[in-house]
């Protein structure tokens, strides 16, 4: 029969209609917009089309939006700096440090200096510490965020179910099993030193894929009627982006798969969006 296709497209248009009137509300309220800055240095094809569509997405709900590009050769000094003037900045209320960095940058020496008021991907020390104990105000990880929301609005049930993520990266693999757990699902993490990594995937009722490998994820790796999370970005070859499960294998067993792209980056980019407006709301409380 096929798997049931998890649209991200249709339902972060819906989700953005939602959010538009939250955000004028609070620009009637306040007298400005939420506003975002997107950080990055060089210029990473998928990073370069990912603040395309960031920009793109926030403006057109209302938001206020612009990129701080720092070149190649930039110093973590360098990138400290402008990391400081915006955490001063009292019309930046958001702000996302895009990866990759390049090579001959410490990202936690970056991400130490990063301000977590502002942290709307949920990325520092400081907001992964309350996501692990689940207490507190903070910014749930935006990207693990979407497919939380993607599985909910799709009535996926989560409790009791076995989730196996594959990928351990911070900013993807171990939040998303930090917010499977909180959904009461019993979660295993693969990563590149997993033996038999197909032995493992097979037994996930839902599996995340979030390696960064194009096309891992073959069908003899899924169990049949489970619910599939792609998160890959990749350009092979500098073709067309392709997503870490083999699509067009996995979808004829798979019982509900996530298309690459237009599956878990367009709620990324709302998810997103909630966290710039709650950010906004905090430092307006605040008096900031």
């Amino acid at each position: 029969m096929g798997a049931r296709i998890l649209d991200g497209r249709a339902l972060a248009a819906q989700l953005r209609a939602e959010l538009a009137t939250q955000v004028a509300a609070f620009r009637d309220e306040s007298g400005y917009a939420p506003a975002l800055v997107v950080v990055r240095v060089g210029n990473d094809p998928a990073s370069v089309s990912y603040a395309k569509t960031i920009d793109k997405s926030f403006r057109e709900a209302g938001f206020g939006c612009r990129l701080e590009l720092l070149p190649d050769d930039a110093t973590v000094a360098q990138l400290g700096a402008v990391l400081e003037r915006l955490s001063a900045d009292e019309n930046v209320h958001g702000a996302i440090m895009q990866r990759p960095l390049p090579g001959h940058m410490d990202a936690d020496a970056v991400m130490s200096k990063f301000p977590t008021a502002k942290d709307v991907e949920g990325v520092t020390a400081l907001n992964m510490g309350k996501l692990m104990l689940n207490t507190g105000n903070y910014f749930p990880t935006a990207t693990p965020s979407a497919a939380i929301t993607l599985l909910k609005h799709a009535g996926i049930p989560l409790a009791g179910k076995h989730a196996v993520v594959a990928g351990r990266s911070n900013i993807l693999g171990r939040p998303m099993a930090l917010l499977l757990l909180h959904e009461n699902a019993t979660v295993t993490i693969c990563h590149s030193r997993t033996r038999d990594l197909g032995e493992i995937t097979r037994q996930g009722d839902i599996l995340i894929a979030a390696v960064g490998k194009a096309n891992l994820i073959k069908r003899e790796m899924v169990k049949p009627g489970a619910t599939v999370i792609d998160f890959g970005v990749n350009f092979p070859d500098g073709g067309k982006m392709r997503g870490d499960v083999d699509y067009e294998q996995v979808k004829a067993i798979a019982g509900a798969i996530t298309p690459v792209p237009g599956g878990t980056g367009p709620v990324t980019t709302v998810m997103l969006m909630y966290n710039t407006l709650q950010a906004a709301k905090n430092q307006r409380s605040n008096g900031q």
